[in-house]
């Protein structure tokens, strides 16, 4: 049985999907040559009608269609690229078998498109589009707002002469991911939903207002926002950094009383050192070179000469780089010290009462921690290892039995718990005491929350949707959980007093539901029912800083959305009855 797609049609595509909600399936044709886009409803039985027509404009030679329900109406939409006009065409559905042509608000590009597929990246219930194009090696995608407009692209490179691109969920954690075709370098490129981000604070320009610090991933620099102090920023300005910047951090590394910045790059094996003037502008990076895939990093002075060091955390080489600081912003060249697999976090703090800092580092695979014990001069002993928990993700210090040694807490993802390790304050520690919190932890904190002056816990549950609060007795053992829900996917916790009552609260980044839930503690460990903060659609908010970005001596809130490429600033009012919005654009890409 064949149908007529119409003389010199050129078909390019075919799609297929119930375009009218009479649960028949229905084929959607790209006309390359008439311009046109078909659609033949089915009857179900095999059967269809005859071709209808939906015009793409004169000279636009549709290449690739896709559908989907890119206006968040519950009624399938086609998306078609036109190789000529460089544009996306958006036909609307009505679910009776009528379209509406729409102009698509937001998806714009200088290339000719060869392929488009789509899918829901950020759970948001709409549609977004992926798009490759005709000699040029990425792939860019538009994610969904209201009514078929969409966000500016996130661009990803792949290899040689993508042809095809699809759409699936392939490492089975229920996102979507996105695999395409390379001609010319006879492989595939699979990209999955942006990984995590880093940011930090500092008054970059001496004007007593804090500014913003964030690493960009895919643009290989950072973004300086320098602050007004009444919540909002300047427009960004941004640094060269290294290839694949992971994470950030400030210090003087040059003691003249002006905020530098580090930033661990993860395909360059490097950091770049880049000093600031303290007028909110930096020297260009120097750069250093560390281990294979450094993914975290940390600052201290590690030989007691008053000038700041730098640690690094090598994913790739299993090891840690030790950068001893002059003082004058430039370094030693690296010490490494080798430690577990996958080094995932690292760590400082003085575990064995000698004033001499010391390191600990999380060990992604091997299911332990290492220590590694400092002698004061920027050496250090070989790590110690103690066991923890499945996965462990996340990591905090604090002493927890009021003994005054430092002891250490570890987020364990997938054994669904957290560790706890209590020194012996002669750098040792005690094995690890389980406590079984929520679904895939992934990021711990600590406070007192009780107003008892002894250490408690909370984790991020990003499988179950909640918090878990641990009471700490003070002797190093902790109450059962107990569980707050927040949004969906929580993937980052901190906390502070934002009310000024002198008990701390929880704030969490919820990257699903996009948004950021505040519980205001009271007596007792009594959390209030969450305040949700939204971040927009699509936006993804994974990290959280915080600080008076106002001066008006209340914390405020600042949270990156890692899909969107913004930073939100939620303002504190008196009382935090509630949060003012405020958003900050900028051109991150974040891994």
């Amino acid at each position: 049985m064949a149908y007529a797609s119409g003389g010199g049609s050129s078909l390019q595509c075919v799609v297929i999907g119930d375009l009218n909600n009479d649960t028949n399936l229905d084929l959607v044709l790209a006309n390359y040559g008439t311009n046109n886009i078909g659609v033949l409803f089915g009857y179900g039985n095999g059967s269809f009608e005859n071709q209808i027509t939906l015009s793409t404009d004169s000279n636009s030679h549709p290449t690739s269609i896709t559908i989907g329900d890119f206006n968040g109406d519950s009624v399938v939409d086609i998306a078609v690229v036109n190789y000529d006009t460089k544009q996306v065409g958006m036909m609307l559905g009505y679910g009776n078998e009528t379209f509406t042509s729409h102009t698509s608000e937001g998806i714009s590009f200088d290339s000719r498109p060869l392929a488009v597929a789509s899918g829901d990246f950020n759970n948001d219930k709409r549609s977004d589009i992926a798009i490759i194009y005709d000699e040029r090696d990425n792939v860019d995608i538009f994610v969904a707002y209201n009514h078929g407009t969409f966000a500016k692209a996130t661009r990803y490179s792949v290899d040689f002469s993508p042809q095809s691109v699809a759409v699936g969920d392939f490492n089975n954690d229920t996102r979507l991911d996105i695999v395409v075709a390379n001609c010319d370098s006879k492989d595939t490129t699979h990209l999955s939903e942006p990984y995590s981000q880093s940011v930090a604070v500092g008054d970059f320009n001496n004007d007593t207002q804090l500014d913003i610090v964030v690493a960009n991933y895919y643009s290989n620099d950072v973004s300086i926002l320098l602050g007004y102090g009444n919540g909002s920023f300047a427009k960004e300005t941004r640094y060269s950094a290294g290839f694949a910047p992971r994470s950030v951090a400030v210090g003087d590394f040059n003691k003249d009383t002006r905020l530098d910045i580090v930033v661990v790059n993860w395909y360059s094996e490097s950091v770049s050192i880049i000093v600031g003037y303290g007028n909110g502008s930096f020297a260009e990076a120097t750069s250093y070179s560390v281990g294979f895939a450094p993914r975290s990093v940390a600052v201290g002075d590690f030989n007691n000469d008053n000038r700041l060091d730098v640690v690094v955390g090598n994913y790739g080489s299993d090891d840690v780089s030790i950068l001893l600081g002059y003082g004058n912003g430039s370094f030693t060249e690296e010490t490494r010290y080798s430690v577990g697999t996958w080094p995932y976090s690292v760590a400082v703090g003085d575990f064995n009462n000698d004033t001499r800092l010391d390191i600990v580092v999380i060990n992604l695979r091997n299911d332990d921690v290492s220590v590694l014990l400092g002698y004061g001069n920027g050496f250090f002993a070989n790590e110690t290892r103690y066991l923890v928990g499945s996965t462990p993700i996340s990591v905090a210090v604090g002493d927890f039995n009021n003994d005054t040694r430092l002891d250490i807490v570890v987020a364990n993802s997938w054994s669904t718990d957290v560790s706890v390790l209590l020194g012996y304050g002669n750098g040792s520690f005690a094995e690890e005491i389980r406590f079984a919190g929520g679904a895939t932890p992934l990021s711990v904190a600590i406070g007192d929350f009780n107003n008892d002056a002894r250490l408690d816990i909370v984790v991020s549950n990003e499988g179950s949707n909640d918090v878990s609060v641990f009471l700490g007795y003070g002797n190093g053992f902790f109450a059962e959980e107990t569980r707050y829900s927040v949004g969906s996917w929580p993937y980052s916790v901190a906390v502070d007093d934002f009310n000024n009552n002198t008990r701390l609260n929880i704030v969490v980044a919820n990257e699903g539901s996009n948004d950021v839930s505040v519980l205001l503690g009271y007596d007792d460990l009594v959390f209030a029912k969450q305040m949700m903060l939204k971040t927009g659609n699509g936006s993804g908010p994974r990290s959280l800083v915080i600080s008076d970005f106002n001066n008006d001596d209340l914390m405020d809130i600042g949270v990156v959305n890692s899909l969107t490429h913004n930073m939100g600033i939620f303002l504190a009012y008196a009382h935090v009855k509630i949060f003012y919005n405020l958003t900050k654009s900028f051109h991150m890409k974040i891994r």
